[in-house]
């Protein structure tokens, strides 16, 4: 089946250039992901990392004053 493909893909015309432009996307993305990762303010991910508890606990006193 490869050389089916292979064979169509040859007979374009400027195909060689979106291999390279895939990996540079791929790399610029993870690249700046990493790069906000490391940047991102530590009080801001103490705030966020402490959500899901807080909405856990605001919501048993909301059903135990439904009772």
């Amino acid at each position: 089946m490869l050389k089916f493909i292979k064979h169509n893909m040859d007979t374009i015309s400027g195909i060689e250039i979106y291999p390279i432009i895939a990996l540079l996307i791929f790399f610029l993305f993870f690249t700046v992901l990493i790069i906000w990762v490391f940047t991102y303010k530590k009080s801001s991910l103490n705030e966020l990392s402490k959500l899901p508890l807080q909405n856990a606990d605001e919501n048993e006193g909301q059903t135990n004053m439904n009772l």
